[in-house]
């Protein structure tokens, strides 16, 4: 007689009846086991929170003041009602985490998010064996494949200089929690070589929704480009307080970007076209950095001037090496392209089907 799912879609979560708890549920739940603290993972509402010790700092800044919340080290047993949990590095943003889940005999690892590029300022993927393995499956197509991370900070370091030595303010729009950090640290290495150096002498700006997450990046002592917040006082000076030729002059020239003409300033997606962008004046460059931009007409439907192909999630041969290297004999397959992932798996001989979560794969899942 087969043994029941020991991890199914309830409603309200990925629930495991024996142990009295739920994965990154998206209803109220008694014990929330959470992977990592992108909001979509990590709602409020539940009674009590367990994390990845990593995690902690960011899910506190994501969740209300007073929320219950534990934590664990990397590895550590945990036993929850009959059953037992760890986290292991799942390489999707710091302190992100896969959760494996042990009882009767039965192992089964909830991945999470997560990806198998090199990242600086994120935890290693750790390959956890199972006998079922739940993945997420974001960009489980074949066009999905992702370039050298660090070839494409070069890229974004390359468009920074061009419109610095046009006086262009650069904004790029990108996630506040991984991967406005992965931005940073990125441009850090990249700026050890002498050839880019000039990037730590030069102004990095952040919108207020990634100050918080940064700083509790560095408090992890990750390494990332010195940055300094956009505050309300950075305001351009209004058009009627300025001199006959400085008026002409800001006409002549569309705007004035003032202090941000050299600066590279991060974003989050949401903050495009808003009255925030006013300060950057009317020729600011912009650019998208997501896995999303692979495909151009993401970039185009969004009116960026440019996209960087960067993603935290696995691309398909990611996906695929990562399944082979669990052992598992039943692979679930959850948001993003799960049935074709499935059906792909299936064809190749494994035990293999779509899970249904309330989990989204949108150029905005993560901000």
């Amino acid at each position: 007689m087969a043994k029941p799912d020991l991890l199914m879609n309830d409603g309200v979560g990925l629930a495991c009846v024996p142990g009295g708890f739920h994965i990154d549920p998206w209803g109220a739940a008694k014990v929330a086991v959470i992977t990592h603290a992108h909001s979509d993972h990590a709602r409020a509402g539940s009674r009590e929170y367990l994390c990845a010790g990593a995690c902690e700092p960011f899910l506190r800044l994501r969740l209300p003041p007073g929320t219950t919340i534990r934590s664990a080290p990397w590895g550590e047993r945990v036993p929850l009602g009959e059953a037992i949990v760890s986290f292991h590095p799942a390489g999707h943003i710091r302190g992100s985490a896969q959760v494996r889940v042990e009882h009767a005999g039965q192992v089964w690892v909830a991945s999470g998010d997560y990806k198998r590029d090199a990242d600086p300022t994120a935890e290693p993927f750790e390959p956890v064996a199972c006998d079922t393995f739940i993945t997420e499956a974001t960009f489980a197509l074949p066009i999905y494949k992702w370039d050298d991370p660090r070839e494409v900070a070069r890229e974004l370091a390359a468009w920074w200089r061009g419109n610095r030595e046009q006086r262009r303010p650069s904004v790029l729009f990108t996630y506040s929690l991984g991967k406005a950090q992965r931005v940073l640290g990125e441009l850090w290495s990249l700026s050890c070589d002498a050839s880019w150096a000039w990037m730590r002498d030069q102004p990095v700006r952040l919108h207020g929704a990634a100050v918080p997450l940064t700083d509790a990046y560095r408090a992890q002592g990750v390494p990332m480009l010195d940055t300094s917040p956009v505050s309300e006082r950075d305001e351009p000076v209004p058009a009627d307080n300025l001199a006959e030729g400085e008026k002409a002059a800001r006409r002549a020239n569309r705007s004035d970007p003032g202090q941000f003409a050299r600066a590279l300033v991060i974003a989050p997606p949401s903050a495009a076209g808003s009255p925030w962008m006013r300060r950057f004046g009317d020729d600011a460059a912009t650019a998208f950095a997501s896995g999303w931009m692979r495909v151009r007409g993401v970039r185009r439907r969004q009116g960026y001037d440019r996209g960087f192909v960067l993603s935290d999630h696995a691309d398909w041969p990611g996906l695929l090496h990562t399944i082979r290297e669990t052992g598992c004999r039943r692979v679930l397959a959850t948001h993003g392209y799960a049935a074709p992932l499935a059906r792909f798996l299936c064809e190749k001989g494994l035990d293999a089907a779509p899970l249904s979560s309330a989990f989204a794969s949108t150029p905005e899942e993560d901000d």
